[in-house]
């Protein structure tokens, strides 16, 4: 695609490119590169990772519309493929629900993802959580499509996490409901079983996203399997977070008890990594002046 697409524009494109996305999850715009040299085409700011990474804290509500704004300008900033963000709830009412969205698309997110779980939220496959009534729920799902219809470059993610206490059938009402205002990808949240996953996919039109979170409550199918069911996305919310906080752990045990951390990514892979040495090959286009004599 040409240089200058847009990220909304190579979302589409990918959207529209047959086969299932496989798309792990970042917190950061460290994680986010990784993902990008890894060769995935796209990536998605999870609401739990950022909260856990950021604030070191659960996701129940607790960070703010501007932690998340800022967090996610940083990760797309640090890399060329689209970035979905979780909005959560919108953040208030339906003008909320619509600053909340121009602020993302002008982060420079390609999609936002609009809940419809009551404030404050919690992670999708926690005890606890409570949906708003239909009325509420599509009332954020019209402010973001109307917000993306008035010039905001973005799509929109509509989200239920009404299987938990009301069933399927709530559940695929309210992302029919969505479908029909106008939301591009929808996401059943924790469906229970593979004959649940395969209902929401044969009933619900349009691009669906599966949420394949480890030892949670929707079953860890294969892609070929998520695939061959209808979806488009399957997105590893906490991959990345679990590994690093294994990882780090591991190297702590092994530092407090006196020993050398050991096979750790090499120094100069590291700084590749992190983008040391494309850093300085731009700086060496810039010849530095030469200090005057005193």
């Amino acid at each position: 695609m040409p240089a200058n697409t847009s990220a909304t524009d190579q979302l589409r494109h990918l959207l529209n490119t047959p086969g299932l996305i496989t798309m792990p999850c970042c917190f950061d715009g460290l994680s986010a590169r990784l993902i990008e040299q890894a060769g995935f085409p796209l990536t998605f700011m999870s609401g739990f990772a950022t909260s856990a990474a950021r604030l070191g804290m659960p996701d129940t509500g607790l960070i703010s519309y501007g932690e998340m704004l800022d967090q996610g300008r940083n990760i797309c900033a640090a890399v060329s493929i689209p970035v979905i963000g979780d909005a959560d709830t919108g953040y208030g009412n339906a003008m909320n629900v619509r600053r909340t969205i121009a602020g993302y698309a002008a982060a420079g997110f390609a999609c936002a993802m609009i809940e419809d779980q009551e404030s404050p939220k919690r992670c999708g496959h926690t005890r606890g959580k409570q949906v708003v009534s239909r009325q509420d729920a599509l009332t954020r799902i019209k402010a973001a499509v109307d917000e993306r219809e008035s010039g905001s470059d973005i799509l929109i993610m509509a989200r239920t996490d009404a299987r938990h206490d009301h069933g399927m059938q709530e559940a695929l009402w309210r992302c029919q409901a969505f479908a029909d205002l106008g939301a591009d990808i929808i996401f059943l949240e924790a469906p229970h079983s593979r004959e649940e996953m395969q209902q929401f996919c044969t009933t619900i039109p349009g691009y669906k996203m599966a949420n394949m979170v480890e030892q949670g409550d929707t079953p860890l199918l294969p892609p070929a399997e998520l695939e061959a069911l209808g979806y488009k996305i399957a997105a590893y919310p906490l991959t990345l977070l679990s590994s690093a906080v294994q990882a780090m752990q591991e190297a702590l045990i092994t530092l407090k008890a006196g020993k050398d951390a050991g096979n750790l990514l090499p120094f100069a892979e590291l700084r590749k990594v992190i983008g040391f040495d494309a850093y300085d090959d731009l700086l060496n286009q810039y010849p530095q002046a030469t200090p005057k004599s005193q």
